[in-house]
């Protein structure tokens, strides 16, 4: 796994500089928790605010620092990561929050993404793909592995209806060719830096472009807009 090889240190590095992306974890595992802060600490632009053990300590302490990005594990002592952060996001709405943790089977990342969760990943994620995840999520993006996203799209589909699929959602006529096709990759979980170089257009053109299309399919996530591609 990306964090095998990191050493423990402490959470907090006051040398970091102001503008750092602050990250708070929820994570039970003492060992994980740990090098999660390590490798956030020992990366520029990153810094763990803060770090949990379970859910009830991260309800207690994250609304009130409003970090910047929570990563939260699924499977934690007493309340369920899924729980957690549909709680989380009643106190801070805004509030982006990526799950990272070793489950990909379709359910639970269903049940993570229809709480609040922003963005899904797995732990076994490289060190660096991790780090894009949470500059995206910090951004206004929603991260998942192609793999992840997959699954999403397959979950969906097999949910769909004979009479239903082939119906689109009414605001989708109302996408340009351009911001479809961006959609198309964004139901394929492609980061925006890969939507930017598959469509040979600026990072803050598809930022644009996304912005867009929440705007007219009348959604707040990459989850709802997919659904909408996919004509639920």
């Amino acid at each position: 796994m990306w964090y095998g090889g990191l050493q423990r240190e402490s959470f907090m590095n006051t040398s970091r500089v102001n503008k750092a992306i602050q990250v708070a974890l929820v994570e039970d595992d003492p060992g994980v928790r740990a090098n999660l802060a390590t490798m956030l600490n020992s990366s520029p632009g990153f810094q763990c605010q803060a770090a949990y053990a379970d859910g009830l300590a991260a309800l207690k302490g994250i609304p009130a620092k409003r970090p910047d990005v929570v990563l939260m594990d699924i499977n934690l002592p007493g309340m369920l990561g899924t729980e957690c952060v549909s709680r989380l996001k009643n106190a801070a709405p805004g509030l982006p929050v990526l799950m990272l943790t070793v489950y990909d089977d379709s359910e639970q990342i269903f049940k993570s993404l229809m709480a609040g969760a922003t963005g899904y990943l797995l732990k076994r994620t490289p060190r660096e793909k991790l780090l894009e995840a949470i500059r995206e999520i910090s951004a206004g993006g929603a991260p998942m592995s192609r793999q992840i996203a997959r699954r999403v799209v397959r979950y969906f589909q097999e949910l769909k209806q004979a009479p239903e699929a082939t119906r689109r959602a009414p605001e989708m006529a109302t996408l340009t060719d351009r911001e479809e096709q961006v959609l198309a990759h964004l139901a394929k979980g492609h980061a925006y830096k890969e939507i930017a170089g598959l469509m040979g257009i600026s990072f803050e053109t598809v930022r644009t472009h996304v912005r867009t299309i929440y705007e007219k399919l009348h959604v707040h996530s990459r989850t709802e807009a997919t659904l909408k591609y996919l004509g639920r």
